[in-house]
């Protein structure tokens, strides 16, 4: 499970929702109803957290604090950053690892400046495990992020692991400058290549959450799960689940499909309309 190469979700923050009536006829409120800079920072959000997630998957297993077994990672992340450890114990915790991206490099075609920082209290895969992420002057691809995220283990049966996620204090600021300030919980489970020693074949279901998200002009965004999402890591998308959307503007389903892996989506209004999203 440990040959990362940053695959999770890597075309997201390509991301252009394009957002177009599947008949030209209808209209919903107003131009405005269909808020494509609040979908795409929640897309943003969400590209970010997988992408940090993921750091701390990787520096965990170069460093023998993901689990009390070898594995066959090959370190990718430090091709690109230079990581640091403040002890290098096995077995000893906590760890906190610096991941220090400098003034920018380039890793499976992401972006990053700035610092991670990333405190382990046990081995990641052990169940009551925390793992903290925060960020310095951090940016990813263009978007200064910022806010500590943290994943603590709630595993009751180790074939599928589990974490709750929580989000304190984001911020991400998009390419034009724009805030959007956001907080939430949402739980994970690994469902395969939990026995495996690569990261090809996992598999990750979000099972339950709430995103919430606002913008200084008083408009906002709760994104919740209504339908497990399936995340691949060998697909960058999506490929299965349902998002419930209820904000200022958007009020409906985000569709990702059939379990294809593909950038396709649709959105469907309160009132029917239904939009294809080009993630």
């Amino acid at each position: 499970m440990k040959n990362l190469r940053f695959q999770l979700l890597s075309g997201l923050f390509a991301l252009t929702v394009s957002l177009v009536s599947c008949s030209k006829e209808e209209d919903v409120k107003g131009s405005s109803d269909v808020d494509q800079k609040m979908m795409m920072a929640s897309a943003e959000i969400d590209f970010v957290n997988e992408a940090d997630f993921n750091s701390g998957m990787e520096v965990a297993s170069d460093n023998g604090s993901y689990s009390g077994k070898n594995s066959s990672h090959t370190a990718a992340l430090t091709a690109c950053a230079t990581v640091t450890v403040n002890n290098i114990t096995p077995g000893v915790f906590p760890k906190v690892f610096t991941i220090n991206f400098g003034n920018g490099c380039i890793n499976n075609g992401i972006h990053r400046s700035g610092i991670l920082t990333i405190t382990l209290s046990d081995y990641l895969m052990n169940t009551g495990s925390v793992m903290t992420i925060e960020r310095s002057n951090y940016y990813v691809n263009g978007r200064h992020v910022e806010g500590t995220v943290t994943y603590e283990n709630e595993t009751t049966n180790p074939d599928t692991p589990q974490w709750t996620r929580t989000i304190t204090n984001g911020q991400i600021t998009n390419l034009q400058g724009e805030v959007f300030t956001h907080h939430g919980t949402r739980t994970v489970k690994q469902t395969e290549g939990v026995g495996t020693l690569t990261l090809d074949d996992n598999v990750y279901h979000i099972l339950s959450g709430t995103h919430t998200v606002n913008r200084p002009n008083g408009t906002s965004l709760t994104v919740t799960v209504v339908e497990t999402l399936i995340k691949k890591y060998a697909c960058n998308y999506i490929s299965q689940g349902q998002l419930d959307l209820e904000g200022t503007y958007l009020d409906g389903i985000l569709d990702y499909g059939d379990n294809t892996c593909d950038n396709q989506a649709t959105y469907t209004h309160s009132n029917g309309t239904v939009y294809p999203v080009n993630l």
